[in-house]
């Protein structure tokens, strides 16, 4: 039996829409914006109207209802037509840790009061996982909620949350049975923004994505109702499993879109830079830079592409998950590296935006598991 892949004229038709509305629309004044750590809102809002923070959401609820592949072509496109990284990181961000494990797991009431506000882009969705003490150890939370009839309390401190300052809505993860482990004593909810008791403490400056807020929030006897629980209660862990491989696989679609434009940008730089009387793309030096440029960027797409087909199967995609999301994520550092070093003094100055291509980068491989602890998934799920 063989097996064939391709695109067809409507996705790719798709895909060249993407590139240019992101090219048109969201790259204005961005040296600016990443030097204030500005937020674009209009941008966000722009993205909303043309339809991205709905793509994988049903269309009864406001969304798109794409499937996997025709999404992940779509942030492919996103992330090679916007320059704006922590734009684009914190669409996904909402998408794939909010919108979908609300998509996923909510009843039909909360479905329907939450979902058309965040595809509409209304309202900005977080995640609340991460707190000071826990780092990668991510379920060593502190963070409880106790049950009083109608309502939970929740007392603790979630960090590095993206969206944090922005958003209005956070799926928010806290400890409802401490006497139990983790596969039953964790619980999710959807927590607004105005709840009483909830405060935004800190706002992070990062190094890289400044245009993505990042914050802290702390819960103080903050009082949740009953019906703002996410799925049943205990089942807090299972909900994250099932929608990581969705976050991992496709938050870094758009990453392999960025690796292609830095491609692009450095073979034209190779052609037209002249020294010693030649192109210095007729240096080995450089073209083997940008070979292996082009090799990362197509061994990315093809892991990228088998998600997205295991995902519209149905399947899960845990081990594929964790290759693509170290491969994409230190594929592009690499590749950021490598562009930088073609350009020499060039590539390390503002005004020509392949230094701050390479903060945005670094981040990668920290944010949604480390690669070491991706490395120490993959090897267990082989056997090891």
């Amino acid at each position: 039996m063989s097996i064939s892949f391709a695109w067809d004229p409507d996705q790719l038709d798709f895909r060249k829409s993407v590139v240019s509305f992101a090219q048109e629309e969201l790259n204005q004044g961005l040296i600016e914006s990443d030097r204030h750590s500005h937020f674009n809102q209009t941008g966000w809002q722009k993205c909303a109207d043309f339809g991205i923070l709905g793509w994988p959401i049903a269309k009864e609820y406001g969304g798109q209802g794409l499937d996997p592949l025709t999404t992940i072509l779509g942030l492919e496109g996103l992330g090679y037509g916007c320059k704006d990284n922590g734009l684009v990181f914190a669409i996904t961000n909402h998408l794939w840790s909010c919108a979908v494990s609300i998509a996923s797991f909510g009843t039909e009431a909360q479905k329907q009061q939450y979902l058309p506000a965040l595809c509409q882009g209304k309202s900005i969705g977080g995640h609340a996982l991460t707190e000071p003490k826990s780092g990668s150890a991510a379920f060593d939370m502190q963070t409880e909620a106790t049950r009083h009839g109608d309502y939970y309390i929740l007392n603790g401190t979630k960090t590095f949350i993206s969206n944090a300052p922005v958003a209005d809505v956070y799926v928010t993860f806290a400890r409802t049975n401490p006497e139990v482990g983790i596969q039953q004593g964790i619980s999710a909810f959807i927590i607004h923004k105005d709840l009483p008791g909830l405060t935004i403490e800190k706002e992070w400056e990062k190094s890289g994505l400044r245009t993505a807020p990042m914050g802290e929030l702390v819960f103080q006897d903050c009082k949740v109702p009953v019906d703002h629980c996410l799925g049943k209660e205990g089942r807090g862990h299972n909900i994250f499993q099932s929608t990581i491989s969705w976050e991992r696989g496709f938050l870094f679609a758009s990453q392999v879109g960025t690796m292609e434009r830095i491609l692009e940008q450095c073979v034209s730089h190779a052609k037209k830079r002249q020294q010693f009387g030649q192109p210095i793309g007729s240096f080995q030096g450089v073209s083997h830079k940008i070979a292996e440029m082009k090799m990362r960027l197509e061994l990315a797409k093809l892991m990228l592409y088998k998600i997205g087909w295991l995902k519209k199967q149905g399947k899960r995609a845990f081990l594929e998950s964790s290759i693509s999301k170290v491969f994409v994520s230190e594929g592009l550092n690499q590749t950021c590296q490598d562009a930088i070093q073609i350009h020499g003094a060039r590539g390390y100055m503002t005004d020509y935006e392949l230094e701050r291509e390479l903060r945005d980068a670094i981040a990668g491989t920290i944010y949604a598991g480390t690669s070491e602890i991706h490395r120490n998934i993959i090897a267990t799920l082989v056997g090891v």
